[in-house]
C-alpha cells in the first residue's frame, strides 16, 4: 500500500503512520483512474484483513496468557515496565523454565553474550553474537525500548494493575525489598556495591 502511494507520488508526513487519522489520509488518496482504484482497493483491503487478523490473535493470546500453566510467569513478569501480557505470554513459553539458567548463563540462550576474537596472549570481545533465540531476544530489546521510557499517570495505573495480579510471593518479596533499601544504612552501600563488582572493576578502582 505504502509504495503504491509513493509510485504516485503520495507521501505521508503527519505523523505516525497506520493510525486512524493516517487511515483517513489513505482513503483520502483514492482518487485516479480505473487501473489505480483497483490496486488501492486490493492493497487497502489486505491491511484491513491483516489488522484484524493481528487484533484477533493478539486477543486469543491474551485469553491463553489469562488460563494457561504459564499465568503465573506471565503475571511476574508483567510487574516489569515494558513487558505486557503478549511479551510476558512469549517469554514464558520460549523460555518455559527459568530455574535452569542463573544470571550468567541466561544470556547465552539468548545470544546477548559478547562475542571473542582470540589469538594468542590477545583476547578481543566485539558485539553481541546473536545466536540464541532470536525470538526471546527481540521481545526483551524491544522491552528495554519502553522500559527508558519517562514514567506517566497511566504507565503507574497500568503498573499497580499488573502488581495486584502477581503472586503473593512477589509482591511480599518487593515488598520486603522496598523496606531492606529504606532500613539500609548508608556505611553499607558501600560493601553492597562493591559485591557487585567485578574483577575488571576491582582492578579499575585500585589502579593508581
Amino acid at each position: 500500500m505504502s509504495k503504491l502511494l509513493l509510485r504516485h507520488g503520495f507521501v505521508y508526513s503527519d505523523g505516525a503512520a497506520w493510525t486512524g487519522k493516517h487511515d483517513r489520509w489513505l482513503r483520502s488518496h483514492r482518487t485516479g483512474d480505473l487501473a489505480f482504484e483497483m490496486a488501492f482497493d486490493a492493497s487497502y483491503e489486505a491491511v484491513v484483513q491483516t489488522v484484524a487478523r493481528r487484533d484477533r490473535l493478539d486477543r486469543a493470546i491474551e485469553l491463553m496468557a489469562a488460563d494457561s500453566q504459564f499465568t503465573p510467569m506471565v503475571n511476574r513478569l508483567g510487574c516489569l515496565r515494558g513487558i505486557a501480557p503478549l511479551t510476558g505470554f512469549a517469554l514464558a513459553v520460549e523460555i518455559t523454565n527459568w530455574h535452569r539458567f542463573t544470571g550468567q548463563t541466561i544470556g547465552s540462550f539468548l545470544g546477548l553474550v559478547p562475542s571473542e576474537y582470540s589469538s594468542g596472549q590477545t583476547r578481543q570481545l566485539g558485539g553481541i553474537t546473536k545466536t540464541g533465540n532470536s525470538h526471546a531476544r527481540r521481545l526483551l530489546v524491544e522491552a528495554a525500548w519502553h522500559h527508558r521510557r519517562d514514567y506517566r499517570p497511566t504507565t503507574r495505573s497500568v503498573l499497580q494493575a499488573r502488581w495486584e495480579k502477581a503472586p503473593e510471593d512477589v509482591r511480599l518479596h518487593g515488598q520486603a525489598g522496598v523496606n531492606s533499601r529504606q532500613r539500609t544504612p548508608s556505611s553499607a552501600v558501600d560493601p553492597l556495591r562493591r559485591s557487585k563488582e567485578t574483577s575488571r572493576d576491582r582492578q579499575r578502582r585500585h589502579r593508581p
